[in-house]
């Protein structure tokens, strides 16, 4: 079974290390609901959106979840005197638990309509009123509010844009001296979109080949007078998260019988997952954390 096989492969090939073991998430069934409405998002339908939630949290679409963007914002050092630009919110769940965390006021940007829709929703569900709104951008025409923020975190950001654009833009939007966190998958060499796994990877993801490295992503920091402090790789510990999310997914399963369109989401899911993992393992990807402090500090 092809679950299972996402299961073996993490088992068998996240690297051996001192890592802490991610705490188990509360999550909700991975079988989606059948009584899921249906839309035309090509991306991120319900359906996609629900298996995701199921496998990292809900409002979260990574490994994880919760966990993981406190991790990233914990080192601001955000309050209630701060405030927050957060770009790549996913479904809401990074601005409404940093903001529930911290206090600090945080305005997410979220380039796809769905996600845009969802992540309002939670936030109006949560009561957080305008500490943690969400706004859509724009990836081909990065624009946000000039030396609004305080402090700034991109989340896989540069799937969609190129890194000299977006990070001149988050560069603008910050005070001087803010803290500029990114967490981003990168390619040292480039992907050949010929290889299967390769291809299997960016077409379930929706992304391009250009996967960009990470010296060009802290070359394109280091030009806008970003002070680099931390660049640290986090591959190893997100094959972790991913691994525990797909076991207690998975198991979570047992005994549900699914409608063969709830099967065929899973499945789409864990083929995309299986992809990744095989990428990482080779070292053909891997996921990179960057602090960098904005000029005029």
């Amino acid at each position: 079974m092809l679950l299972d096989s996402v299961l073996t492969l993490l088992r068998r090939h996240v690297p051996p290390g001192d890592v802490p073991q991610p705490a188990v998430p509360v999550v909700p069934s991975l079988v989606p609901d059948a009584a899921l409405a249906e839309d035309d998002d090509p991306v991120w339908p319900s359906s996609r959106i629900a298996v995701a939630e199921a496998l990292w949290g809900e409002g979260f679409l990574f490994p994880g979840g919760a966990d993981e963007v406190l991790r990233l914002a914990k080192p601001l050092g955000l309050s209630a005197a701060s405030s927050l630009l957060l770009i790549g919110a996913g479904s809401g769940g990074a601005p409404s638990r940093v903001a529930a965390e911290f206090g600090v006021w945080v305005t997410g940007y979220e380039a796809n309509a769905r996600l845009l829709e969802v992540a309002n929703e939670r936030s109006r569900r949560a009561g957080l009123g305008r500490r943690a709104q969400v706004e859509p951008w724009d990836p081909q025409a990065p624009k946000f509010p000039p030396r609004y923020f305080h402090h700034g975190m991109t989340i896989e950001a540069l799937r969609l844009a190129r890194p000299q654009p977006l990070l001149a833009a988050a560069s603008l939007a910050l005070k001087p001296g803010g803290q500029l966190v990114l967490l981003e998958t990168v390619s040292d060499l480039p992907l050949q979109a010929a290889d299967p796994t390769v291809a299997t990877w960016l077409r379930l993801d929706h992304r391009a080949a250009g996967v960009p490295s990470e010296l060009a992503i802290t070359e394109a920091l280091g030009r806008l007078g970003f002070d680099v402090r931390i660049v640290e790789d986090v591959s190893r510990r997100d094959m972790l998260n991913a691994m525990e999310g797909w076991r207690v997914a998975v198991e979570g399963m047992a005994g549900a019988r699914p409608a063969l369109r709830q099967v065929a989401v899973v499945v789409r899911e864990a083929e995309l997952w299986l992809a990744r993992v095989r990428l990482m393992r080779a070292g053909r990807l891997r996921l990179v954390r960057w602090d960098a402090i904005a000029p005029g500090g």
